[in-house]
């Protein structure tokens, strides 16, 4: 399936180098937004919005649980400034047309990633299960249940995980975890997203 790229800035799902990039033909069925303000493209099989935390919601409106069409957002997930991973998290609304979806799927499959579908909510699938773990560690840190190491040690033998939480907070960066824990906090309101310590201290530093 053809894509066509309009971009403004740097894009966290595609960084520049990257091949996606360069496949850009204008005028394909696909339109992919990275960091260019939504508006409604009724002839494209599906209109892609790259997003951050928020919601789809944010840049199309919302119509009391019948929003949707030909626009999906996604975000490939990356690990604070890891690289990107393979895996697109692919964000559908309740009235979303199934060719939209499906032709999205394509545009990225061809390009080797992997994709997940979910509903439209803030954080989807990733962030909203690693942060709360996250938090968890960063605070038995504190409190001295285990040492960093000890506690990676025990999920990467333990779990099989391939590196544990705090090794893996801190290489993505302390603020980082800071910054996507406050937004998700802020809308879902629930304590288990509220920045660890740690984490409000690295953020201090940075600012």
């Amino acid at each position: 399936m053809d894509y066509e790229i309009k971009q403004a800035g740097e894009s966290r799902s595609f960084p520049g180098g990257d091949a996606f990039l360069g496949a850009s033909k204008a005028g394909a069925p696909v339109l992919v937004l990275l960091g260019v303000p939504y508006a409604p493209q009724p002839d494209r099989t599906a209109v892609l919005v790259e997003l951050g935390t928020e919601c789809l919601g944010v840049h199309t409106g919302e119509a009391a649980g019948t929003e949707g069409g030909n626009v999906l957002g996604f975000a490939r997930y990356r690990n604070g400034d890891d690289p990107p991973s393979p895996l697109v998290e692919l964000v559908r609304q309740p009235g979303t047309h199934p060719g939209a979806i499906e032709a999205a799927r394509a545009v990225f499959e061809a390009a080797g990633l992997q994709v997940s579908v979910c509903s439209d909510q803030p954080g989807r699938i990733v962030d909203r299960l690693v942060r709360p773990k996250y938090n968890d560690a960063l605070r038995f840190l504190d409190e001295g249940l285990a040492t960093a190491a000890d506690m990676d040690l025990t999920c990467r033998l333990g779990l099989g995980y391939p590196d544990g939480p705090i090794e893996r907070v801190e290489r993505g960066g302390l603020a980082n975890h800071y910054d996507v824990c406050a937004a998700l906090s802020e809308v879902l309101q629930s304590p288990s997203f509220k920045p660890a310590r740690r984490a409000v201290v690295a953020r201090a530093r940075k600012s």
